[in-house]
């Protein structure tokens, strides 16, 4: 093991609809200010910037690092799918950790187009026909959005295996906009009832349109140092990033037949594992959790890959209300990617900011009484799951 890592800022801007937002680099560029206000860092200590974005030109991220200043760092872009943005913070971590620098940014940031997201290229090999060909052979194909479908059709897979109600899936989006509703940085923050989601237009059984994550534009960002940096900084809270892994598909993912496999359900079962033996606990000793529900089935599944709750348990776990304030767990506390919105780019280092938030006290209503250990999923699909734990 290298150096211990330390965040020791965040920030992130307003989540907003396509269309709605300040450009790219604007965006960016307050996330990053905010960063380095929070962390008590001036721009020039900065040694090195890995930038996260799925869509755009490249070397987006050097105009997004200039607008906040030029002084010829290093800037090194990432593009991860929907986990890009635990990737810009993973490498940042590795440069820490590994001695190259003593402070390193790294920020996420997209600006989306509306709709369901699609293929930009069509004259090569598409990076998930792999996971299209499990789709294909399992379910076929329909009109609605792919990712929904392959989402969509691991729920049905689950309900199949396990007879899980419609109704649990939905009650997970009930959770998430009630937690949302305490998030200024929620796209949406208004509280639905079970009825109001299952009555919402149908995506893809069992996932209704309330079910489903949204284009969104935004940024976030993170500056990681050393300990010794921290201590110079006179940094007392500094949260510790005690675990970091990443994982990509196993063969499992597409030999076995099985949607809930294709969408990473073993990547993610294997991230967490890791996780826990180098941070050194288990999922009882986690309070808070910000996992990646771009669908609610993606939500349920995950709860059983981190281990929160046994395979086969989620729909238990989940009418018990241990996934929410005086349970077992706080699990997306900010609303998640259902509520907040999911920029590709940003996802990743905004679920980073919630949990440095949390674990400092500083989530004012929705703020977990005691956190103390914190645990973050972010998954892209083609593919790679982050798993990152935190300590205050």
């Amino acid at each position: 093991m290298g150096r211990t890592v330390n965040v020791i800022g965040v920030g992130m801007v307003p989540f907003s609809k396509p269309g709605k937002s300040d450009p790219y680099n604007v965006m960016a560029a307050g996330a990053i200010r905010a960063a380095l206000v929070d962390g008590g860092v001036a721009f020039g200590d900065v040694e090195q910037a890995i930038a996260g974005y799925v869509f755009g030109d490249s070397t987006c991220g050097q105009r997004a690092v200039y607008e906040v200043g030029l002084n010829g760092i290093p800037v090194f872009n990432v593009n991860n799918n929907c986990s890009t943005g635990s990737s810009a913070l993973m490498l940042a971590k590795q440069m820490v950790e590994g001695g190259i620098a003593e402070c390193v940014l790294a920020v996420g940031f997209e600006q989306m187009e509306r709709g369901a997201l699609g293929s930009k290229w069509t004259d090569r090999t598409n990076p998930l026909d792999k996971h299209a060909a499990v789709m294909n052979d399992v379910q076929g194909f329909t009109a609605a959005p792919p990712a929904a479908q392959m989402f969509g059709g691991a729920g049905r897979e689950y309900q199949w295996k396990y007879g899980a109600k419609k109704e649990t899936f939905a009650q997970i989006s009930v959770k998430a906009r009630k937690h949302a509703s305490n998030n200024p940085f929620a796209l949406f923050s208004d509280v639905v009832s079970l009825e109001e989601v299952l009555a919402s237009k149908p995506v893809f059984d069992p996932l209704t349109r309330f079910q489903c994550c949204p284009p969104t534009c935004g940024a976030a960002a993170a500056i990681l140092c050393s300990d010794d940096y921290a201590k110079k900084k006179g940094r007392s809270d500094a949260v510790k990033i005690i675990a970091q892994t990443m994982t990509t598909d196993f063969s499992s993912s597409f030999d076995e037949d099985s949607m809930i496999k294709m969408v990473g359900y073993d990547m993610a079962v294997a991230a967490a594992k890791k996780a826990y033996e180098q941070a050194g606990v288990g999922p009882e000793d986690v309070d808070v959790v910000e996992l990646h529900d771009c669908f609610t089935a993606n939500e349920l599944l995950t709860y059983e890959a981190l281990g929160l709750c046994p395979e086969g348990g989620a729909e238990q776990f989940i009418w018990d209300g241990d996934n929410t304030y005086g349970g077992k767990f706080v699990v997306n506390p900010s609303g998640g990617l259902l509520s907040k919105g999911h920029p590709l780019g940003a996802t990743g280092l905004a679920q980073c900011t919630e949990l440095v938030w949390q674990l400092r006290g500083m989530a004012d209503k929705r703020q977990v009484d005691g956190a103390k250990t914190a645990l973050q999923h972010n998954l892209g699909l083609g593919g790679a799951c982050v798993v990152t734990m935190y300590q205050a």
